[in-house]
């Protein structure tokens, strides 16, 4: 399904900002002091107006673990995620695209400083309007099983664009990038971004779910051994073989699914490489567009700060100057 521009930015204006709002969950947050001088988000969307839909029978609490000794240093992880939400990170100047981020934690979690606001930060300084996203987990009971954090970033790609005015975004120019297991996220969300996973609510379920590209990094892509990363597949589908091709977002990728920004460490000893090159070869084999970097040394989820002074610390500028390749800025 290819977006129609005109076609997207007239019903974005249509649907109007009601879904919005005036009090919205907190961002997730751990008692005690900040790091000074990094900004916070003071923003937040939830992405359901009533709640998530197919509540676990058994009560879930939201708990953020730090699991940095660093005081200086955040490393947060939160789950029990019951009110799934984005926390917002605006530019001073916006350059009118938007970048929706999908965290890692290997689906037992969701990471909130390394691989969420710290891109949050890094990319609103340079123009981008960031949503970073709390995603509910798949192992935790919910209805739609191992479709639920597609369902919410299918969401959160809808309402971001609902909101495009209330943003100062393009509702075209909305792009997708997610780490590990939020990379497994990103990927099915570039393969399956037009499959009903869940029923519409309100009038942003009328608008596209596909990103206008996507940036998958160091993604868990396949469900099956022996490339499939174990505790992901684990919590995702569990030991039933019959899932591993409708949850492996290699295995589905679509005609007009959108082009992408790969990054992998060779090295990394969590999610092997062979999972980025699987998703590469797929989109070409699909025509879409697809750059690909992959980097000697780097391991596994270094994100920002684990990339510094390696040669894998290059893959955000990459990036910048891949999107302005094509046009998203």
């Amino acid at each position: 399904m290819t977006i129609d521009r005109r076609t997207l930015i007239s019903a974005a204006l249509a649907a109007g900002l009601s879904t919005h709002a005036a009090a919205q969950t907190a961002p997730p947050a751990k008692g005690g002091a900040l790091p000074p001088g990094l900004p916070q988000p003071a923003e937040t969307i939830d992405l359901w107006p009533k709640g998530a839909p197919g509540m676990p029978k058994e009560p879930l609490v939201e708990t953020v673990d730090e699991r940095s000794t660093d005081p200086q240093l955040n490393d947060r992880a939160v789950y029990g995620i019951t009110r799934p939400r984005m926390a917002v990170f605006r530019p001073d100047v916006p350059n009118g695209a938007a970048i929706l981020i999908t965290p890692g934690g290997g689906y037992k979690w969701v990471v909130v400083d390394k691989e969420g606001y710290e891109l949050g930060r890094w990319l609103s300084a340079r123009g981008f309007t960031v949503f970073v996203l709390f995603y509910r987990l798949p192992g935790e009971g919910w209805a739609a099983g191992p479709d639920v954090a597609l369902s919410d970033a299918q969401r959160a790609m809808r309402l971001i664009r609902h909101n495009a005015r209330r943003y100062g975004v393009d509702p075209l120019r909305v792009a997708a990038m997610g780490f590990s297991a939020g990379g497994h996220v990103c990927a099915d969300l570039v393969a399956r971004f037009v499959h009903a996973t869940y029923t519409g609510v309100d009038a942003a379920d009328t608008l596209s779910a596909r990103p206008f590209c996507a940036a998958p990094i160091y993604p868990v892509v396949s469900m099956s051994p022996p490339n499939a990363h174990a505790g992901s597949r684990k919590l995702l589908i569990g030991d039933d073989a019959r899932l591993e091709a409708a949850h492996s977002p290699h295995r589905n990728i679509a005609a007009d699914s959108p082009p992408c920004f790969i990054v992998h460490a060779e090295d990394d000893d969590v999610v092997p490489v062979a999972n980025s090159l699987m998703l590469r070869d797929a989109l070409k084999a699909r025509n879409i567009p697809v750059e690909s970097h992959f980097f000697a040394n780097g391991g596994h989820g270094f994100g920002l700060r684990k990339a510094v002074g390696k040669p894998a610390g290059v893959w955000p500028d990459l990036f910048i100057a891949w999107a302005r390749s094509i046009a998203l800025v």
